[in-house]
């Protein structure tokens, strides 16, 4: 029986991806396949291999596909078994996962801070992880960097707790950038920036689409000012937090639980190869056929 306290989540999807049009143009960005599923679901079976039981989505504009993956779909079950298809069915396992879906709406795109904000009649005074739902941590979400952050939130009483990852210094501008208080798995946060320069980053440790948050960040998030475009940072929001004398720690990634960020052309081509090309039925197949592609003569 899982006895931790954290068991309830918050997945924001309402971003447009604009980055990744004209893919995203008519379906979620969160929806796009990598490899054999879409990139919303590893990060829901991650989060149920970590405990969680309650899943919250901040869903906008054109997300209704989202609702409906995680629906049983008894239609296409029964079609499946009259067609002969039966061996189709494992691939619909994920509808029976033991978790409760929400639903909530961001009704106007105004940052990631604004759609966590969305999530607080709902979590009400209780902690809870927000788990960003266009990345992915670790090959085919086997990441448990949520458990221990889960842990760690419930040993040191912080009001968040963020994962990170080493990124390349030339990256640094890409990302929300913490200060470590001191070097390890595990540390305080004494700063963080969103999307330095190269120049003013205060590391290379990134944000890595993780948190646990206590409930003060609702307050925090309601007194950020909006930034670019108008939108509510919520880097912005945890740095308040700080500033109010609260307690942030992050927690580093393990080398092996990589981040696939699905953000853009460039990394969602190199996560969907990555994932396709470790696939146990077809990513033998595959590697055959990507080398003799690499080598043809052209």
């Amino acid at each position: 029986m899982n006895d931790q306290t954290i068991q309830t989540a918050v997945i924001p999807v309402a971003g447009f991806g604009t980055r990744l049009l004209p893919a995203t143009k008519s379906q979620p960005k969160e929806m796009l396949p990598v490899g054999k599923k879409p990139v919303v679901q590893y990060v829901v079976e991650e989060l149920e291999s970590n405990g969680i039981k309650q899943i919250l989505f901040v869903t906008g504009r054109n997300k209704t596909s989202i609702e409906d993956h995680f629906d049983f779909d008894y239609e296409l079950t029964r079609r499946l078994r009259e067609g002969g298809k039966e061996e189709l069915l494992p691939e619909l396992e994920y509808e029976r996962m033991r978790l409760e879906f929400f639903y909530s709406r961001q009704r106007r795109q105004k940052g990631l801070g604004d759609a966590v904000l969305c999530a607080q009649h709902f979590t009400k005074e209780r902690p809870f992880v927000v788990a960003l739902g266009d990345s992915i941590l670790g090959l085919n979400a086997s990441s448990q960097v949520v458990s221990t952050m889960i842990r760690t939130f419930e040993e040191e009483k912080p009001a968040c707790v963020v994962a990170v990852e080493e990124v390349p210094e030339q990256s640094v501008s890409q990302y929300g950038i913490v200060q470590p208080g001191s070097r390890g798995a595990v540390f305080p946060v004494v700063d963080l920036i969103e999307k330095p320069s190269r120049e003013e980053s205060p590391s290379n440790l990134a944000i890595a689409a993780r948190y646990v948050f206590a409930p003060a960040i609702y307050e925090a998030i309601s007194s950020t000012r909006p930034g670019k475009n108008q939108e509510i940072q919520l880097t912005d929001a945890i740095r308040l937090l700080l500033k109010n004398g609260e307690k942030v720690i992050g927690v580093c990634l393990p080398p092996e639980e990589h981040r696939y960020d699905i953000g853009n052309f460039q990394s969602y081509f190199e996560a969907f190869i990555e994932f396709a090309l470790n696939d146990p039925q077809l990513g033998p197949k595959l590697r055959e056929s990507v080398r003799e592609f690499l080598h043809e003569d052209r």
